[in-house]
């Protein structure tokens, strides 16, 4: 049992909360006993698990630790998990799992795929948020262009509620995505505020793979000048952007009711 918040190992937990001790240490948070199940789904390599078991108790997912190694289990205090937890309302489970690689050429489409991709993604939480909308809709994958955040960020895992284990994800550059997206047929369709067609007008039911920019900046000319179609959702308000999840939420929707889903 460990109950001092001065422990080694539970510092080492806290510093990953940085990118550079992630990408040092080679290893990632995650929180929750339903994260953890979809990480072991996903063939995740589980490092260690510290368990508060009064909070664990209360947990939907008491099975979750009978297919672990006892020896990487390690029991904390419910003060010393306040200090290691990212969320409210957690069921006494935060797990250090080693990354994996996420290539293009690991990603598999199906005969009629749609993709969501998103350039230059910064805020974690949108990330996550994406990653949940594509889990729901059943995308394809998601493809994270030349990122400003990293995919192991411990609030994209949060704000995914898992859904980087169970959504195909690759990490590029633009210019590589592209080329990948031409060779497989799929239809480009740039999300842009000042864009000639509305959403709904599109015909999504062929392969398809929808562009999503930053809130800040939009895409890029690179996307914009090589999309099929850009695209664009009406705004009757007077705020002039939606927040990047909830757009990419709206389009992914509509492209699974014109396929039937």
């Amino acid at each position: 049992m460990i109950t001092s918040l001065q422990n080694p190992s539970i510092k080492q937990i806290v510093k990953l909360s940085k990118n550079r001790e992630r990408r040092e240490q080679q290893l990632f948070v995650l929180e929750g006993a339903r994260e953890l199940s979809l990480a072991l789904q996903a063939g995740y390599e589980i490092s260690e698990v510290y368990l508060c078991r009064e909070m664990f108790a209360q947990s939907k997912y008491p099975d979750v630790l009978e297919s672990l190694p006892a020896e990487i289990i390690t029991e904390i205090s419910p003060a010393v998990f306040a200090k290691i937890a990212y969320r409210e309302n957690s069921d006494g489970l935060v797990t250090l799992a080693k990354p994996k690689s996420h290539r293009l050429e690991d990603i598999g489409v199906s005969e009629n795929p749609f993709l969501i991709i998103l350039e230059s993604v910064e805020k974690p939480g949108n990330l996550g948020a994406v990653l949940r909308t594509a889990d729901a809709a059943g995308a394809d994958a998601v493809i994270i262009c030349d990122p400003l955040t990293d995919l192991y960020n411990p609030n994209v895992i949060r704000s995914g509620v898992g859904g980087l284990f169970t959504v195909p994800t690759a990490v590029s550059r633009s210019e590589e995505a592209l080329l990948w997206l031409k060779e497989r047929g799929i239809n480009v369709f740039a999300a842009e505020l000042q864009a000639a067609e509305f959403y709904q007008n599109i015909d999504f039911r062929k392969p398809s793979a929808i562009v999503m920019g930053t809130e800040a900046k939009g895409l890029t000319d690179f996307w914009l000048h090589n999309a099929t179609k850009r695209i664009k959702i009406p705004m009757r308000g007077k705020i002039d952007s939606l927040n990047v999840s909830v757009s990419t939420a709206i389009l992914t929707f509509e492209a699974m009711r014109q396929r039937g889903f």
